[in-house]
């Protein structure tokens, strides 16, 4: 038996709430974080991880065109825990160099080009930081698409060569937004208007009755292609089989 298959045989049956107690006892708070986009699983996952250490890692990645709510979420999270987010950027002569050559709207345009701003927006600063990380804590649940039925509590993440640990993949939307209400714990205000799933402005809309949860996010693109990068197993997307 592998270290990985070890692994996840020993957190299986853990609860969410088990699985984020391990990973810090696990790895320790320098080497383990939460990537957190303010969305609602990711707020879950921050009561946990404050929960089991008030000194857990977490950090998000402003792309430069998230909305104000997202940033308002920030404040009313950092405020009620006493927490000090670690903001990441992408590279500022990079995003001079992106819009200079594609304009600001280039994303619309085919899929290559809404990936390359992906990947300068957010691949780059979060593959830099990774490199300083053994795990990474992510607010992935299976039923959020079909690019993510095959997710598992812990995985080996091929694309940035590190552990990365999915407490909520079990997880339904109804125990999200049952454990955000018992919690009191802050949401962004975009659920509220049928945002299910938040990302830069841009790119997000609200969905209609009877969409996909997804279906807001770059909602011109086919469904197996909706993923920025971040979310890869074995080096490509992960599909439902027909």
């Amino acid at each position: 038996m592998s270290n990985l298959e070890a692994l996840q045989e020993q957190i299986q049956n853990y609860t969410a709430e088990e699985i984020v107690a391990w990973a810090m006892q696990h790895f320790g708070v320098n080497k383990v974080a939460l990537a957190s986009s303010l969305g609602a699983e990711d707020q879950v996952l921050t009561a946990m991880l404050l929960k089991a250490s008030p000194q857990a890692h977490i950090f998000t990645i402003d792309t430069g065109r998230l909305h104000q709510e997202t940033y308002d979420t920030m404040e009313q999270t950092s405020q009620k825990y006493n927490l000090k987010y670690e903001v990441l950027f992408p590279n500022q002569a990079d995003i001079a160099s992106l819009v200079g050559e594609n304009g600001p709207n280039l994303f619309y345009e085919s899929v290559p080009k809404r990936k390359l701003c992906c990947q300068v927006r957010k691949i780059k600063p979060l593959t830099q930081h990774l490199s300083t990380l053994q795990a990474w804590i992510c607010g992935l649940r299976k039923d959020q698409s079909v690019t993510r039925t095959a997710i598992a509590k812990i995985e080996w993440d091929s694309a940035f060569g590190l552990l990365k640990i999915n407490p909520l993949a079990d997880w339904s939307q109804e125990q999200v937004w049952s454990y955000i209400g018992q919690n009191n714990i802050p949401y962004n205000k975009l659920h509220d208007q049928n945002f299910p799933t938040i990302g830069c402005l841009p790119c997000t809309r609200a969905v209609e009755a009877g969409e996909d949860i997804r279906a807001g996010r770059w909602w011109w693109e086919e469904p197996e292609h909706k993923e920025c990068g971040l979310h890869i197993q074995n080096g490509k997307l992960v599909r439902k089989e027909s």
